[in-house]
């Protein structure tokens, strides 16, 4: 079942026939558990041919004003308002994943041990992420986290100086995991890989408030 925060927002957004349809095509895929669009066109409950339902739903995916900022941003300040108590520390993680040609960068809210999309990018290139595209895809959800305290966290991917500083310049609090070949200053000038220190290396973060 939608929401009914959902519901308004969406009627304010869409036309009647597009929220119709939307209606449809919400649980239809919480139902099949895919969003690939020949499954859905097959199995979309209107009366006329699978090819002609195939390019409706991209008709309808392709609206101009289906964006994550328009669509998605309001419903997330919602949830925000009405969960979260303002200055609340909140954790908002980074990560990317691959799947061969395609190189997904993911924001995520995390909320009672799940995490809640917040944006999402597909990176111009394979392999991991750099400093602008990680600033970038954070400048777009930072806003939406004014009255709260904010904690990022990364994975060794993310453990970059400048990206800490970017960070720090913020505002903003991380905690970034740590390579076991990071050097760390043992001693005045004299620095020592992690895994030279003779302890047991578990999961090792750099943190900072």
């Amino acid at each position: 079942m939608i929401p009914t925060f959902y519901l308004i927002h969406l009627k304010k957004q869409l036309s009647s026939a597009q929220f119709k349809l939307i209606g449809i095509l919400l649980p239809l895929i919480q139902s099949e558990k895919q969003v690939r669009l020949e499954r859905l066109s097959r199995v979309f409950p209107y009366p006329i041919t699978t090819e002609s339902r195939r390019r409706k739903l991209q008709r309808f995916l392709d609206l101009p004003h289906l964006t994550i900022s328009l669509i998605w941003f309001p419903l997330i300040t919602y949830w925000l308002i009405t969960y979260c108590r303002v200055g609340q520390t909140l954790s908002i993680a980074i990560d990317r994943s691959q799947w061969g040609r395609i190189n997904l960068f993911m924001v995520s809210l995390i909320w009672e041990r799940r995490a809640i999309p917040l944006y999402w990018s597909l990176l111009p290139k394979l392999g991991n992420s750099n400093f602008e595209s990680q600033t970038t895809n954070l400048q777009q959800v930072l806003p939406l986290f004014s009255e709260y305290k904010v904690i990022v966290l990364g994975d060794r991917e993310f453990c970059s100086v400048d990206l800490g500083n970017w960070l720090r310049e913020k505002g903003v609090s991380f905690c970034l995991r740590l390579k076991k070949n990071h050097c760390v200053e043992t001693e005045h000038l004299v620095w020592q890989r992690l895994d030279e220190l003779g302890i047991v290396l578990l999961n090792l973060f750099i943190f900072s408030r």
